[in-house]
């Protein structure tokens, strides 16, 4: 009986479940990491790259201009649309951000500034990202981009 209590012990102080995952200084960084690389692809007139830091899924949101769209896709024609003419009409993007606030191990929230300049559609203002970890990396799942005035 002894024995079959200190197996059972033993057993139950092995047997864990899988390691928690926090969100990590080094998952702020990622997550910045794919701001600065959409950013440069934007400069650069790729706008392809640019939107690898988007979730290509259905599901992502795309929030601007007073439109809401839907799918990855939906948001690649509308930049396509707007910008494929010329890559050098997409002038220079910059981002500022101001906040990363953890939504559990594997979600963000961000906050931040936006100047685009050097185009027609030149302009200035705020974004929200909803940022999560995917398998390919952390990619953002909603964009609610708004102009100032």
């Amino acid at each position: 009986m002894r024995f079959s209590l200190c197996a059972l012990a033993i057993a139950l102080g092995c047997a864990s479940g899988p390691p928690v995952r926090r969100f990590e200084p080094a998952d702020r960084a990622a997550i910045t990491g794919v701001l600065d690389r959409q950013m440069a692809a934007w400069n650069r007139g790729d706008l392809a790259s640019y939107m690898d830091g988007y979730a290509r899924t259905p599901a992502l949101v795309f929030t601007s201009g007073g439109n809401i769209r839907h799918g990855w896709q939906d948001a690649f024609d509308h930049y396509q649309a707007r910008y494929a003419t010329d890559p050098k009409a997409m002038g220079k993007l910059a981002f500022q951000i101001d906040s990363i606030d953890p939504v559990g191990a594997d979600g963000a929230v961000v906050l931040g500034h936006w100047e685009l300049t050097g185009t027609e559609h030149a302009g200035k203002g705020v974004f929200t990202l909803v940022v999560e970890r995917r398998p390919e990396g952390w990619r953002i799942i909603h964009d609610h981009t708004s102009a100032s005035p």
